[in-house]
């Protein structure tokens, strides 16, 4: 293990988390772990690059040191970022199972119990297929959710770099609303909301901001799309900011006019579940507690909107496709699971189908104490309001401007022309199916 004072946390906080591990294997009777997830990868040693779609793997020798298998175009990254000395780089040309193979026989384990995340995304089943016909000796078992086990809390350094995500989380919601208006675009919302996470020190999150307006509020997991905000609607916003891949997260809604009578009935419910959860929330309730009691205070009727997912996630590291950590802990009905300290959730108790046309959304991400639960955040949850914008007149037309996609087959203009401005075309209207 190379000692360097120049990654996200201190050398004693992977130490401990490659400490934990190691015990997690020896309970399991293992002899090596073979780690592929990239949120586990960072984890565990820093590592981190967009290029994951490429086989990359850290090996875990129960007593031995590890090394890594990476792409030689990725293998930069595991010097410039992580603790980790040995690694064993294949060309594209290459195969990167047999690189895997060949590594596991150079180092003594080709004949050990070894296990491996037969559920990660990025171990498809044609690869886990030529490990197993490869290696034949060895004893292959799924170790999926071992590393899982430790991220599941977090320390106090962990929490000290979630407040930096915080912090551009808060930017991007309050530049999110601000931009609200009648006539803007969805696209400029959520360019405001991005510059502002990145302004305030953010960094790509493993999703951008949902923005959805009017009638597509109604659209699971859809984001901007060049649709023009209406006077009189209203706009949900969902924006996760980012830092050192940890996430935090939250849901608000703004409103261009006055909020119909069961618009402000929901504002009031989600904000009775935020403060009676968290007001509950503490080592030793189960995740079970947490969800009835927020489902209990969201379901009324369809027209009030409703809760159709789960309550809430983990939070903390995470690559695209997702920000959420709910594949390792979701709030939801008939799960056990005790909640402890150093926890992180996402609480959602967002209203789908308010109106039976609206999904309006406030949420929060909190983290657990000793003896209770606090908020990464410290911003209004009330909907955004603008009345005056109800009487503002816009074209009917959307204001966003396209490049000619054309351009590029026409016959090139003359010289003398060659400064003229590129000619423009307005995209229609995106309307919800």
């Amino acid at each position: 293990m190379r000692q360097r004072d120049d990654m996200t946390f201190p050398m004693e906080e992977y130490e401990r988390r490659l400490g934990e591990l190691r015990m997690r294997m020896a309970e399991r009777l293992l002899d090596a772990v073979i780690i592929t997830d990239p949120e586990n990868l960072m984890y565990l040693t820093d590592y981190q690059t967009t290029g994951y779609s490429f086989f990359q793997a850290l090996v875990v020798p129960l007593d031995d040191e590890p090394f890594m298998i990476t792409r030689t175009m990725e293998e930069s990254n595991v010097h410039a970022r992580t603790w980790v000395e040995i690694t064993r780089p294949y060309p594209d040309t290459g195969d990167a199972i047999q690189m895997l193979v060949s590594s596991l026989k150079e180092f003594g384990l080709a004949n050990k119990y070894i296990g491996y995340e037969r559920n990660s995304y990025f171990f498809p089943a044609y690869q886990q297929d030529a490990l197993h016909t490869t290696l034949t000796g060895a004893k292959l078992l799924d170790c999926f959710g071992i590393v899982e086990c430790g991220r599941r809390t977090k320390s106090k350094h962990e929490f000290e770099i979630m407040r930096r995500a915080a912090i551009a989380t808060e930017a991007g919601m309050k530049a999110g609303l601000e931009a609200c208006k009648a006539g803007v675009t969805e696209n400029e919302i959520g360019a405001e909301i991005s510059a502002g996470m990145f302004r305030a020190g953010g960094e790509p999150p493993a999703v951008m901001p949902y923005v959805t307006s009017g009638p597509r509020t109604m659209i699971g997991h859809a984001t901007w799309e060049g649709r023009v905000v209406k006077p009189g609607e209203h706009v949900f916003l969902e924006v996760a900011g980012c830092y050192r891949r940890y996430h935090t997260a939250m849901m608000r809604t703004a409103v261009l006019g006055e909020p119909t009578e069961l618009m402000w009935k929901a504002q009031e419910r989600m904000k009775e579940a935020l403060e009676r959860v968290k007001a509950l929330i503490r080592p030793g309730v189960t995740v079970s507690d947490a969800d009835n009691l927020v489902r209990s205070i969201m379901t009324v009727d369809d027209a009030h909107g409703k809760l159709i997912t789960r309550s809430g996630y983990s939070i903390g590291i995470a690559f695209p496709p997702s920000w959420d950590e709910g594949y390792i802990l979701s709030l939801m009905h008939g799960d056990k699971t005790i909640l402890r300290e150093g926890m992180t959730f996402h609480i959602i108790p967002w209203a789908w189908g308010v109106d039976g046309d609206k999904t309006c959304g406030i949420s929060d991400t909190i983290y657990i104490t000793k003896d209770g639960c606090e908020s990464f955040f410290d911003m209004p949850q009330d909907f955004t309001v603008k009345r005056e914008e109800a009487k503002r007149e816009i074209p009917d037309e959307p204001k966003i401007e396209l490049l000619n996609a054309d351009a590029g087959s026409k016959k090139a203009k003359p010289e003398s022309d060659s400064k003229t401005k590129p000619e423009q075309k307005h995209s229609k209207e995106t309307r919800a199916s």
